[in-house]
């Protein structure tokens, strides 16, 4: 049977989290005398208060990940969320207070971002924020940097997490896993190489993309929304920020490109994106045993993809 952390497991990676924050913190010359965690999952965000400064320290990782890899893809979050800062788009900003850089402590790397007070009242407005995305994909066309093709996919996590499950049967049975192979032996080489994407889906233009679902990562502040945690930027077709929310939210996307003057989501990358986004929450059964309550999030997507055409027809 899979070993699953156990509440005082995470309570103690959380207070050590915290620790090598406030530590780290203070070392950067900040004033730190009431740490609180506002928000914990795959990471433990943490406002280094009184200082005006929140930093995030991601605990739930791939086996795969380590610090200097973590560290590369941070830093390209801190790039493209501070240029877009620079260029007046409304986003949650790096902190001024520190260095624009990530920080490994205790065995965690962090990253520093401004804080900013919530509106705690106000319920997302998911049709609202995908007709906004569109906004924010206008804004990223111009970003100078460079970004890995489509790395939001996380190939080497799938294909690790795939073999990883089958020591698991009370995580996904082995039918399911058969099928999660097959499937990503489809998908796989689209997601790992630009060249057989581009040919796959011709005259589909790729561009800097924020790589997790941005409608979901749009933060209620009190002056105003804010677009927020570009952790798995990337490189890409503008349908895999848009992937698995329906018809509904695409079509608010869509309003929002013509009126950017952007071409509106193409089907077929479509059905690409929410066939891949499917199988990643598949691997992210793998993450389980590090975090248990995933298993409660994650089900409903299984259910879904059990329903859904092969390879989301690529392979037709």
């Amino acid at each position: 049977m899979t070993d699953f952390l156990t509440p005082q497991g995470i309570a103690r990676r959380t207070s050590a989290a915290v620790d090598a924050a406030v530590a780290v913190g203070r070392g950067l010359g900040l004033a730190v005398t009431d740490a609180k965690v506002l928000y914990e999952l795959f990471s433990v965000v943490v406002h280094l208060a009184p200082s005006p400064v929140v930093a995030r320290i991601p605990t739930v990782l791939p086996h795969s990940v380590d610090l200097e890899s973590q560290a590369r893809r941070q830093q390209a979050e801190l790039d493209v969320a501070g240029w877009l800062a620079d260029q007046g788009t409304p986003v949650i900003p790096p902190s001024p207070l520190v260095p624009r850089e990530p920080v490994q402590r205790g065995g965690f790397s962090m990253t520093f971002w401004q804080f900013v007070e919530e509106d705690g009242d106000r319920e997302p407005d998911y049709v609202a924020n995908s007709e906004s995305v569109a906004d924010l994909h206008a804004a990223l066309r111009a970003y100078p940097g460079r970004l890995s093709f489509l790395s939001a996919a996380e190939p080497r996590f799938v294909t690790e997490s795939l073999a990883l499950l089958e020591e698991c049967p009370d995580l996904i049975t082995p039918a399911d896993l058969d099928r999660a192979r097959r499937e990503w032996r489809v998908l796989e080489p689209l997601v790992c190489s630009r060249t057989a994407f581009e040919a796959a889906f011709p005259g589909v233009g790729l561009q800097p993309i924020h790589g997790d679902s941005p409608p979901a990562n749009i933060f209620s502040g009190v002056d105003g929304d804010l677009y927020a945690d570009f952790e798995l930027v990337t490189l890409g077709p503008v349908e895999w920020d848009l992937a698995a929310l329906g018809p509904d939210l695409e079509s608010a996307y869509n309003r929002g490109a013509q009126r950017n003057g952007m071409r509106p989501l193409n089907e077929d990358v479509l059905s690409f994106v929410n066939a891949v986004g499917m199988l990643r929450a598949i691997a992210s059964l793998a993450l389980v045993p590090q975090l248990p309550v995933l298993m409660e999030y994650l089900k409903p997507a299984v259910d879904q993809w059990r329903t859904m055409p092969f390879a989301g027809g690529v392979a037709d």
